[in-house]
């Protein structure tokens, strides 16, 4: 149970409000996501939820208890990064040490045959492929880095799983792929996701619910169906319109 709820929350850099008083409660177990253009204030949003910044105003609190003066470490949160974040001197997996995919579950001191089962299954499910096991994150492309992001967070079931624009770098043919374990995982493992992009195709199939975003504040939540039959304003029109027109487009609908 990790229900997230926002409070007046407010982030500025300088002159400029990155996040501006969003005001949300957040279901347990509940996959909401977020969408909006460059620089609206996405990536913000996750990091200020996952301790990584300091809110200027505001709240955050989890099954309604504060946890903004909570660093990190202590919010049992997740998160994949855009930019992978992977440990360089590490391998992808190796048994006997510390590796990329193996490293939260040898923190937790999990036996050697169940690292083993666990690496291989979420391997399996991100088709991550056991000959890259034994190289590091520079001999890697850009997609394998990606899947390699995913596996370490997932390989201990966190309770909130915040996700940065996780299947940017994969071709179109992963992408479809890792999109559908993605919401497989967050369904079989019942954990509170947050996942921020700017396609809107990824937004409309995956999200319980979802918010678009725009200068740091939502200017419309609700689930896919809501948000494509009643947008709010011209702006939110838009965004359903080139959906709408990306779709004939891929599909001829």
């Amino acid at each position: 149970m990790s229900e997230i709820v926002l409070e007046d929350l407010t982030k500025r850099f300088g002159d400029v409000t990155a996040v501006d008083r969003l005001n949300i409660a957040i279901k347990s177990r509940e996959f909401f996501v977020v969408v909006g253009p460059t620089a609206c204030g996405k990536t913000t949003l996750l990091r200020l939820i996952a301790g990584l910044l300091e809110p200027n105003e505001g709240r955050i609190l989890f099954d309604g208890q504060p946890v903004t003066e909570l660093g990190a470490g202590q919010r049992g949160v997740r998160m994949v990064f855009q930019d992978y974040a992977l440990y360089p001197h590490m391998k992808v997996f190796d048994e006997k040490k510390y590796s990329n995919l193996s490293f939260p579950l040898k923190l937790r001191k999990t036996e050697t045959g169940a690292i083993k089962r666990i690496v291989n299954d979420l391997a399996n499910r991100l088709q991550i492929k056991k000959i890259l096991y034994k190289r590091n994150p520079h001999q890697l492309s850009a997609g394998q880095k990606q899947k390699v992001a995913m596996g370490r967070a997932l390989a201990v079931p966190p309770k909130i799983l915040l996700m940065d624009e996780p299947l940017s770098n994969l071709d179109p043919q992963s992408r479809l792929h890792a999109r559908d374990e993605v919401r497989k995982l967050h369904d079989e493992l019942k954990v509170t996701t947050v996942y921020v992009t700017h396609d809107l195709a990824e937004a409309f199939t995956l999200a319980d619910r979802m918010a678009v975003m725009r200068d740091g504040a939502f200017i419309q939540t609700g689930t896919p169906q809501e948000i494509q039959k009643n947008p709010i304003d011209g702006f939110v029109e838009s965004f359903v319109h080139s959906y709408k027109e990306l779709s004939k487009g891929l599909f001829g609908a």
